[in-house]
């Protein structure tokens, strides 16, 4: 069987000596060859201009389903020019470990030469074979709006 292996890398300098209110949550991860500057959610003393862990997950999932679809769509020769998603991950706050539940991908997808029922049957095949939403314990919805061009 093959396996398939990823690698980041992640630097991160500074000094918590002066308590969790002080410190500077910004750092270098590198995916690939590209590095990022990350930071936490806002609500957790991160810097709001910065992605943060929560926004890359929703956006291995919205990613992940863009590329399942294009690869089962391109296999069946179904002509797909454009899609856009607008993804949402809920988080709530509480007693238990706070994790991400919910997420919801909002596809618009428009293709041409064929039927809306076939661009739905592969989107949910998509949906089934996307190896990122296999892996999260989130309930992860699909809420699809497709479009037949001439």
């Amino acid at each position: 069987m093959a396996t398939h292996d990823y690698e980041t890398s992640l630097e991160w300098t500074g000094s918590t000596a002066a308590g969790y209110r002080a410190y500077d949550r910004a750092h270098a991860v590198t995916v690939g060859a590209t590095p990022m500057t990350l930071s936490a959610d806002a609500p957790f003393r991160g810097d709001p201009s910065l992605p943060n862990p929560e926004q890359l997950l929703l956006a291995a999932a919205s990613s992940c389903q863009l590329l399942s679809f294009l690869a089962l769509a391109a296999l069946e020769r179904v002509d797909v020019i454009r899609y856009e998603d607008s993804a949402h991950a809920v988080m709530p706050q509480g007693d238990g470990p706070t994790r991400i539940t919910e997420i919801t991908l909002r596809p618009t997808i428009t293709v041409r030469g064929t039927d809306e029922g076939t661009a739905r049957a592969l989107l949910e095949r998509a949906h089934e074979q996307c190896y990122i939403a296999n892996t999260l314990t989130a309930d992860v919805q699909l809420d699809a709006s497709i479009e037949v061009a001439a």
